[in-house]
């Protein structure tokens, strides 16, 4: 299939969209995801990984085996075995997060899923929480997982911990930058905040410290993604910045959500909690479980990941 919407699959009688393995030119792009069990029966709960640009091999194949109802691994546009970016109709300079959205419709549709729950992990859950304010009737309740949706905020918390392990003093550019920039434009002050942090400490040692409760966290997701043999996402990081990611504020959006809202956070992701979890604990009244775990909480314990999934999908 090629130049479809979401709207205009032709589906055989026989389901499409079965237990397994899917490479499908849909809304413009080919996307890759992976399902299990039969979603026609009940809402499947579809993961979003993060990154952004990652993919989802690490979480279906260290928790996959935890989830007891229908459930889809997508791997987003030009992320993990999904196309590349630049193959997509759209084309990488328009990558945002309405694409993204669109896309997440397009397999809903495919699958001939009445509803899902998006299960949005870091950026993933920015995507969850669009896709429940965009199609309220089509999503039965959202899972964060340890939510991005303040980028200026997050920046500043990256400025903070490299700074700290620089043993330099915190020098925030917001103020001189607001200063400088003339009335009526926007100042780009995560973009400063996110260079003034990188050039500190690069990007990979600076989310390690913010992100995992421990060394042996962090090595089990390296093996993972060894054993996985993906690469990549720079490109997809790179659109969406071009596209204004460190500037994006989504709380003011956070009020229009309708449907229920569950987020599990862990007490050791700097990067999300406490400020992150709390734009949207106040302003779409979700429901918050504090883990023992860092970012990816279903590698320090899986167990307790899991009642905390198994109440978010029951409550």
């Amino acid at each position: 299939m090629t130049g479809l919407n979401a709207d205009d699959f032709d589906r055989d009688e026989e389901f499409q969209g079965a237990d397994g393995v899917h490479f499908e030119h849909l809304n413009g792009a080919d996307l890759y995801f992976e399902v299990q069990g039969d979603p026609t029966t009940e809402a499947p709960l579809v993961f979003l990984h993060g990154g952004p640009g990652y993919n989802s091999y690490s979480f279906q194949a260290l928790f996959g085996e935890h989830i007891e109802r229908p459930a889809v691994f997508l791997d987003q546009r030009g992320s993990g075995r999904s196309g590349p970016l630049e193959d997509t109709e759209q084309g990488a300079d328009t990558l945002d997060l309405d694409t993204l959205v669109g896309d997440l419709e397009a397999v809903r549709n495919f699958l001939g899923a009445e509803q899902i729950i998006p299960l949005g992990h870091g950026f993933g859950a920015l995507v969850a929480l669009e896709y429940a304010r965009r199609h309220p009737t089509r999503t039965a309740r959202v899972i964060a997982v340890n939510p991005w949706v303040h980028f200026p905020q997050l920046a500043l918390t990256l400025l903070e911990e490299a700074s700290a392990r620089r043993g330099a003093a915190l020098t925030d550019p917001a103020d001189d930058l607001r200063a400088q920039t003339p009335e009526g434009e926007h100042p780009a002050v995560g973009g400063a905040r996110i260079e003034a942090a990188f050039a500190l400490l690069n990007a990979r040692d600076l989310l390690n410290a913010l992100q995992f409760k421990d060394q042996a966290s962090r090595m089990r997701l390296e093996f993972a993604d060894a054993e996985g043999q993906l690469i990549g996402g720079g490109e997809v990081q790179e659109a969406l910045v071009n596209q204004g990611l460190w500037e994006f504020e989504y709380p003011p959006f956070l009020t229009e959500l309708r449907r229920p809202v569950f987020v599990i956070t862990g007490a050791h992701d700097r990067t999300s909690y406490p400020e992150q979890v709390q734009w949207v604990a106040d302003l779409a009244d979700a429901d918050v479980t504090v883990l023992d775990a860092g970012h990816y909480p279903w590698l320090d314990d899986e167990d307790a990941f899991a009642e905390a999934l198994g109440d978010a999908l029951t409550r």
